[in-house]
Formats: C-alpha cells, sequence, structure tokens
C-alpha cells in the first residue's frame, strides 16, 4: 500500500491526507502544532502523525510526499522529500520568490531526481478543463483576450479560525492575492502561452488586518496579440471566481456560482453547460494523479517548469507595480 507523508496538518493537508486514505493510500502527517496533529488523527487513519519532518524522513517508511505547508517553507521542505527519494506533490505556488524556485527546478531536473507534481488544482476542475478543450478547439476563434476575477474575502475562507492567524494574512510566510491566487496566472498560461510582458498594480486597500497585498490587478500581453486582465482580490462579497475567453468568431465564460461554462456565437445568444461537481473533484484528481504517477502509470501534467512560469509573471508584476511601468518576461531572471 501506497504511504504518502503530508507536511503541513492545516485545512488542504488534512484534505490531501482524508483524499489519500480513501484513496486506499495510507496517510502520515507533520506538523509542528499538536493541535492539527490531533485533529488530523482524529478524523483521519494515519499510520503516524510527527511534529518533526526529519524525523519523519529519518523513520523512512513513505513512497511519496505532499508539501502542503505555507509557502515559504515549500522549498526547504520539498528538497528534504527529494532527497529522501520521494516523489512529491507540492501545493501551489512552487514557491515564495523565482530563485527559491528556480532552486527547487535544479533539484527536480537532477539526473534520477523523483518526479515532482505541482498543484495547480482549477486545472483539473471538469468545467475549466471543458473550457480549455474549446478554446484549443477553435471554438472561439482565435482569442483576442481573456478576464480573470478572484474575488474572496479572506475572513470567510477559514471560519474556524481568525484571519489573523492564516498564513495568508502574513507576507513571512507567503501569503497575499498575488502569490496565492497565482492560481489565475497559472490559468491564463495554461490557456494563452506565456505573456511576453506585464502590467501591474499590487497594493492593500481594504481594512483587512493584514500585512500582504489584498487587491491586484495584472494586464498580459501575449506574443499572438491576445490581452488578458486578471483582477484577484481577498476582500469582496460576495465571492467571485469567472474566466472568459473572448476570440474572433465568439465568447465562452465559466463562472462557478453556479458552475456553468456558456459560449456565445451573436449578440445575446449564450449556450450554457452547467456542471455539477463538489469542490472536493479537483483535490481528489490531484492525489489520484500523485498515486499514478508513484505507481509509474503517468507523469505529472502540471510540473516544476508551470510553476516557474508562473513565479516569473508574480515577479514581473511586483517589479511593475513598485517601478510603476510594464515589464517584460525577458527581464525576469532568477
Amino acid at each position: 500500500m501506497t504511504h504518502v507523508l503530508v507536511v503541513g496538518a492545516g485545512s488542504v493537508g488534512r484534505r490531501h491526507a482524508r483524499n489519500l486514505v480513501a484513496l486506499g493510500a495510507d496517510a502520515s502527517v507533520v506538523d509542528p502544532r499538536a493541535d492539527r496533529r490531533d485533529e488530523a488523527a482524529d478524523g483521519i487513519p494515519l499510520r503516524a502523525a510527527h511534529a518533526d519532518l526529519d524525523a519523519a524522513l529519518g523513520a523512512g517508511g513513505h513512497d511519496a510526499a505532499v508539501i502542503a505547508s505555507p509557502t515559504a517553507l515549500h522549498v526547504p521542505q520539498a528538497l528534504a522529500a527529494l532527497a529522501a527519494g520521494l516523489p512529491t506533490l507540492v501545493e501551489k505556488p512552487l514557491a515564495a520568490t523565482l530563485p527559491d524556485g528556480t532552486r527547487l527546478a535544479a533539484a527536480a531536473d537532477a539526473p534520477g531526481a523523483p518526479p515532482v507534481l505541482l498543484g495547480y488544482t482549477w486545472r483539473w476542475w471538469p468545467a475549466l478543463r471543458h473550457l480549455r478543450d474549446r478554446v484549443r478547439a477553435g471554438d472561439v476563434g482565435e482569442v483576442r483576450h481573456l478576464r480573470c476575477v478572484l474575488s474572496a474575502h479572506l475572513a470567510d475562507w477559514h471560519p474556524w479560525e481568525r484571519y489573523q492567524d492564516f498564513f495568508m494574512a502574513r507576507t513571512d510566510l507567503g501569503g497575499g492575492a498575488l502569490l496565492d491566487e497565482s492560481h489565475w496566472i497559472d490559468l491564463a498560461i495554461w490557456l494563452l502561452g506565456t505573456p511576453d510582458d506585464v502590467t501591474a498594480d499590487v497594493a492593500r486597500i481594504s481594512d483587512l488586518e493584514i500585512d500582504t497585498d489584498d487587491n491586484v490587478d495584472l494586464l498580459l500581453r501575449f506574443p499572438s496579440g491576445a490581452r488578458a486582465w486578471l483582477h484577484l482580490d481577498v476582500h469582496g462579497r460576495p465571492h467571485e471566481r469567472s474566466v472568459t475567453v473572448a476570440g474572433s468568431t465568439g465568447t465562452l465564460r465559466w463562472s462557478d456560482a453556479p458552475d456553468v461554462v456558456a459560449h456565445g456565437t451573436g449578440a445575446d445568444a449564450w449556450d450554457a453547460r452547467r456542471f455539477d461537481d463538489d469542490r472536493n473533484d479537483m483535490f481528489v484528481a490531484v492525489a489520484t494523479e500523485l498515486l499514478d504517477v508513484v505507481a509509474g502509470r503517468s507523469v505529472p501534467s502540471c510540473t516544476v517548469d508551470d510553476g516557474l512560469a508562473a513565479l516569473r509573471v508574480v515577479e514581473a508584476a511586483r517589479r511593475s507595480s513598485a517601478e510603476g511601468r510594464r515589464v517584460a518576461l525577458g527581464e525576469v531572471v532568477a
């Protein structure tokens, strides 16, 4: 039976452990907080719960690892898992900075290194996969522009804890709308490829008690001539997630409430398909892919290189906002 070590027993770590066990794997967790270890063990039949990663890895007996800790810890913990020879799922984003991500990439690219799967989980959302398939099939013609919106008030994310204590509220742990919600940067690249340049405004504008950015607007320009506008905020209510792809012959639009992909080709007519998937389904799909990678049945579909591509856009956005100018991706090196 495949035994997966889940590093981080917060919300997403417990979700991964629970899903892996439901898929027939064994799971152990690592977390320095006793309350989180106890909570995980109370709801999930774990093989073990550890306070220290080095001790857990030293005990051996693992077949894979999941890095589900705050972003600032991803690279050192993933490097430790790779050094132990474990295929590893790293929760998004790959790292807090591009140089850190490049360091992890070098280890992942070394001869004989185990595979790394990156958890930009919206790639596994059935409605978004459907939208991408239709874009690639030419259902909107030549893509002219993409719009992505994520607006979700931080206090609603984990109602069981103070949002001020959540890693998203702290820059030193890798929080903030730009970095944590780089899901939508990844989706833009997944749909349109790597942009030429980025213009960005990254700010804190709400009254949330955090020291991270909470409002981000990005304009990406692509070699094809297409543009993408991404709005990311962690202060908005009601919550909104949407992706719109407009092309020369029509438009495809996804929204998550309800979970619908609509196709329009005329002035007002839309043909809509509704999906009825549960949010956990995409996490189950990621866990299934991890187990397939461990068994040698597949290779990672979301890779370290994908994580670096998103981090280059993040770094370009930071520079653009700080310097008040458009930043070419070619300027961004680790």
